[in-house]
Formats: C-alpha cells, structure tokens, sequence
C-alpha cells in the first residue's frame, strides 16, 4: 500500500508508517537531525522490517513536540529528561520541576482524547506551553492533566472561541497573581495565628479570594440588557 515519499503508508491495523526520509520531511527536519535525536534517545526505536525501519504517528508527535520544545528555549538535554519520563512514566512536572496541586483530581486522557478536548488547538506549541505550566504530565502511554476543573474551564474557553493559547498564556498571569494572594494569606497566619491548622485555613483563603473574584468580575463584566 505504498503512498508515495511524504504520504506513509498505512499497515493492517491502521496505524500510519513513514519511512526515515518520509518521517524528516513531514517534521521539517533533515535526515541527519532524526538520526541525531534517534542517538540522542529522543526517539522510541522504529519497528523494524528486514533492513527497513519504520516510523510511525507517534514518532511525528515526538518530533513535532521536540521542535516546539527547542523553540521554547528548551535544552536537549533537558527534552531528553523529559522524553525518559514518557518512556519510564515519571512524572513529567518533576522532569520540568514542577509541583502537582494536592486537591486538584487528575484526569488520565490518551493523545487522542486530549485532542478531542481542543478540537484543532491541540499543536505541538500549546502541548510544549502546557508542559511548562505543569497541566500535562505523562503516565506510560497515557497524558495526565493535573486539575479536572482546569482542563473543564479552559476547554470550554476553547469552545467559546478563545484560542488554547490565549487560554495557557493567561494561566500563566493567573498563576502568578495565585501565588501572590498565596503569599499574602500564609504571611498573614504565620504573623497573627502561627498555632492555626494550615488545612483549617485553606477553605477560609479559598473563599475570600472566591468572593473578590465574584466581585471583581461584577465590576469589570457589561452587565445584562
């Protein structure tokens, strides 16, 4: 079922394969580069017919998300601890320290599922962004996203016509100014009430930011006709 230089092929279970020249060119890499970041163990191993190895789907997403991890600033070598992650399934907020949230539930999503999610805005550029953020982490085979509320929220942002990545590079506003009321509300307690139960506290933090929010947003939303 050949296809042609470019095109793939497709095998009996459905799975597109490339041959090396066929995987570069789909990346906009040379030859000589996939060979590198193949040595590098930037790649999983192709599978092998004779002296034929091919490549497939999966091999184009790890390329498409090194290229937009190296645009990022990233290092080889800091892609590379973060390629072991996919390939061991540690953490891949750990490889990139960061920290999970402690309340916020995971959500295990395959590609294919978070791709379902953002219709169109799943690119290699966002999932890079979102890897920084700490939202995506890797499991084995499966992505992580760390807060349920989160991917909900931003989802549906996406669904309204706000682009994912006008979405992640607000988060990254919002995580600052978060850390920043973190601050403040800890600084407060550990001034005025340092016997007080840190977990006893969290809910009153939480709902006074909850209500400035709610009124922030009554200040600065048209209200209705």
């Amino acid at each position: 079922m050949g296809t042609g230089t470019g095109t793939g092929t497709g095998t009996s279970e459905g799975v597109r394969e490339y041959r090396m020249s066929e995987l570069a060119e789909k990346a906009g890499i040379t030859e000589r580069t996939l060979r590198f970041y193949r040595e590098r163990g930037l790649l999983p191993p192709p599978r092998r017919e004779g002296r034929i190895a091919w490549y497939d789907d999966h091999h184009l997403a790890r390329l498409r998300t090194i290229s937009a991890l190296l645009d990022r600033g990233h290092t080889l070598s800091g892609i590379a601890d973060l390629t072991s992650a996919f390939e061991s399934g540690r953490d891949a907020g750990e490889a990139l320290g960061l920290v999970e949230p402690t309340e916020e539930t995971p959500v295990r999503l395959t590609p294919e599922a978070l791709a379902d999610h953002f219709a169109g805005e799943a690119t290699p550029e966002n999932l890079a962004a979102a890897l920084d953020l700490g939202y995506l982490t890797v499991s084995g085979e499966e992505i992580v996203h760390v807060s349920r509320r989160l991917l909900d929220v931003s989802s549906s942002l996406v669904r309204e016509g706000v682009p994912l990545a006008a979405v992640l590079a607000a988060a990254r506003e919002v995580r600052a100014h978060a850390d920043a009321l973190a601050t403040l509300f800890t600084d407060l307690l550990h001034t005025h009430a340092p016997s007080s139960d840190a977990e006893r506290m969290r809910p009153l933090a939480k709902a006074v930011v909850d209500a400035e929010l709610s009124l922030a947003l009554d200040r600065h939303l048209p209200g209705e006709a």
